[in-house]
């Protein structure tokens, strides 16, 4: 009788896997079977950008009207229409609209350091209708564009100029850090409602909108007035300290020579030339910390002089009051006066006007020695 030969599973299982190598490699295992390719006829294809282009221009045509209506940056704001709610709190995009529209005869012109100058107290004391258009680290250029914009749409009745050492420098720089859009500053702002065109502005239309539903508050007050310094109940002496021994100035620092141009000053002087005389012309040197300040005999103490010199000079010639607060005094000696080197508080920006009316009615120099006149017609 023949023995049969019995097969475990796993010979079974080796054998099975042997029969699917052919010439050492091993079979590709069945696989289900692969998706049918359909052409998509090229007609589908043109027919689905045609629509995606014209739904992409409806969009940019919705976006661009959207904007023209709300008028976010104040295109459309003249004397008689004043712009709508300030929500943008940059000001080289705010401040354009205010300078074109509103109901303004005078305005404010410098850096920071005459940002806190209210309005209001101005109105009162000089009986005028003040903007306040100062801005955060104005070069001299950016001001005197900023305040062509502003003369070219009205009669004015005064105007203020806040000045730092950038109008004393030979060769002041013509923009800052911060992104400045010339033409928003040019007469009509041609193609305006183009140029606007960006997320940025897309947001700020959106807040607009809500401001004038109620449902926002503006983030600049009309006439361009914000505090931009921390509540006064914040304040706290030993951090200002700290901050103002940050800003002291090197008695060895260097400096441009007493002698160098300044034409920062040549561009006031022209500017200062085309208001008409009947026009109150304040130029004031603002109160920075007397720390900052270029302390006599040093190279910034001599450029600062004759800085200021050249300034009186110019008031003298275009009949404009001229007032020096930067000089040591109770104010600038005083560290609970400021949060920092360049910026005083709250009550020091109300005694400031108060000094300013003071200059300008009796044209003499502060008794308690806060300021001096450097020129009065």
């Amino acid at each position: 009788m023949t023995r049969g030969v019995y097969l475990s599973p796993l010979s079974e299982s080796a054998r099975r896997r042997r029969s699917k190598r052919v010439c050492g490699q091993p079979m590709a295992p069945k696989s289900p079977a692969s998706p049918i390719e359909v052409e998509t006829p090229p007609a589908a294809w043109v027919g689905f950008t045609q629509l995606f282009l014209i739904a992409a221009g409806l969009l940019g045509l919705a976006i661009i009207g959207s904007l023209a209506g709300l008028d976010p940056y104040g295109l459309r704001a003249a004397p008689g229409h004043p712009p709508g709610p300030i929500m943008d709190t940059n000001q080289r995009l705010s401040y354009p609209q205010i300078a074109r529209g509103g109901p303004f005869d005078a305005a404010v012109f410098g850096t920071s350091t005459a940002r806190l100058l209210d309005p209001d107290a101005l109105d009162a004391a000089f009986d005028a209708r003040f903007a306040n258009l100062a801005m955060n680290a104005a070069t001299p250029d950016e001001q005197i564009r900023l305040a062509d914009l502003f003369l070219a749409h009205r009669p004015v009745k005064a105007v203020l100029f806040g000045l730092d050492t950038t109008w004393c420098a030979a060769d002041p720089p013509a923009r800052s850090a911060n992104a400045f859009p010339d033409w928003l500053y040019e007469t009509g702002a041609p193609w305006g409602v183009l140029r606007q065109v960006s997320l940025r502005s897309v947001t700020i239309a959106a807040q607009t909108a809500l401001a004038r539903l109620g449902l926002a508050r503006p983030r600049i007050r009309p006439d361009g007035y914000a505090v931009f310094t921390p509540p006064e109940a914040l304040y706290d002496p030993a951090r200002a300290r700290v901050h103002i021994r940050a800003g002291t100035l090197d008695p060895a620092a260097t400096s441009d020579p007493p002698d160098a141009p300044m034409p920062a000053l040549a561009r006031l002087n022209a500017l200062l030339e085309t208001i008409p005389a009947g026009a109150l012309k304040l130029v004031a040197f603002m109160p920075v910390h007397a720390a900052a300040q270029g302390a006599p005999g040093t190279p910034a103490g001599r450029r600062e002089a004759a800085c200021k010199a050249r300034v009186a000079e110019i008031g003298a010639k275009r009949g404009a009051v001229v007032v020096d607060f930067r000089m040591p005094s109770t104010v600038t000696t005083q560290d609970t006066n400021y949060w920092d080197a360049l910026h005083y508080r709250l009550p020091v920006a109300a005694r400031i006007v108060a000094a300013l009316k003071a200059s300008v009615s009796t044209g003499a120099d502060d008794p308690d020695g806060a300021y001096r006149i450097l020129a009065h017609p």
